[in-house]
């Protein structure tokens, strides 16, 4: 993440409570647009907080499709300066020429019109998904003391009260990547993107949201070989279908204390 001063701006605001106001400064997270393009040619803008552009691009592109692997990539650059923000990516030849057809596309999975119905999204997904087939268990216990490390890690929050954060933890429950952004599908793409781009992805096996899990993030996660999704809120349905389909365990904080379960429950022990 760059700087606080990229990543949050402070503005007036006015807090009114019975009969009385108090004005004070706030800071607030920083939103802007970061245009990425692949092979010379635009594929997708994203609204996301500055910071960490490189490892955002990467994780974009792995969910998307677009590599497997770092070694897929010949570069990864970014400007900041006269042209705006703006990341260009160039791929090997080999994977040029083997993503040709998704490089047409243009972020079609990921940008779906609201005529493709859930089912219909599924089918499409479960092609260009390989089901994860990892056996790791960890405690339920375990999974909680994940949870609670998330706001550890929530420096944005804290300031700000408007950002989205992810973790991702190795098979020891140790951090491997921590990343806040203003959207929560960056966040994690930020995340993956470090395990990836450190050589670090086959190590990463739970990742806790900040956010609620919607099916994009659990086709990220899927691409990522990510195991276990715990979120702060219930996932949608069209995201439960994704994660049983892929074999993910997707769990979020019950409304009083423990864990709600929608899929793989099989990766938690109890008691």
């Amino acid at each position: 993440m760059k700087d606080d001063l990229n990543s949050t701006q402070p503005h007036n605001v006015v807090h009114c409570k019975g009969e009385t106001c108090r004005a004070y400064k706030q800071e607030l997270i920083v939103e802007e647009p970061l245009s990425i393009r692949i092979e010379g040619q635009p594929y997708s803008v994203v609204m996301r907080t500055p910071g960490d552009e490189i490892f955002h691009v990467a994780g974009f592109c792995l969910a998307e499709g677009i590599v497997d692997g770092p070694e897929d990539f010949v570069t990864i650059d970014y400007c900041d300066q006269a042209d705006g923000n703006v990341a260009t990516v160039t791929l090997q030849p080999a994977r040029r020429k083997k993503v040709a057809s998704l490089l047409k596309r243009r972020g079609f999975i990921s940008q779906t019109s609201c005529g493709i119905c859930g089912k219909e999204l599924i089918e499409d997904l479960c092609q260009i998904l390989v089901p994860t087939t990892d056996k790791i268990r960890i405690n339920l216990s375990q999974a909680l003391e994940c949870v609670e490390q998330l706001t550890q890690h929530q420096r944005l929050y804290e300031k700000t009260g408007g950002s989205h954060a992810t973790v991702l933890f190795d098979a020891q429950l140790n951090p491997l990547a921590v990343a806040e952004d203003v959207g929560r599908h960056n966040a994690l793409d930020k995340a993956i993107g470090k395990v990836l781009m450190n050589g670090q992805l086959k190590k990463a096996r739970v990742g806790v949201l900040s956010s609620r899990i919607s099916y994009e993030l659990v086709q990220k996660a899927a691409r990522a070989q990510l195991p276990i999704l715990i979120s702060m809120s219930r996932p949608t349905a069209l995201a439960v279908e994704l994660g049983r389909a892929q074999n993910i365990t997707l769990a979020c904080i019950g409304k009083k204390d423990g864990l709600l379960v929608f899929s793989g429950k099989e990766r938690l022990k109890v008691g």
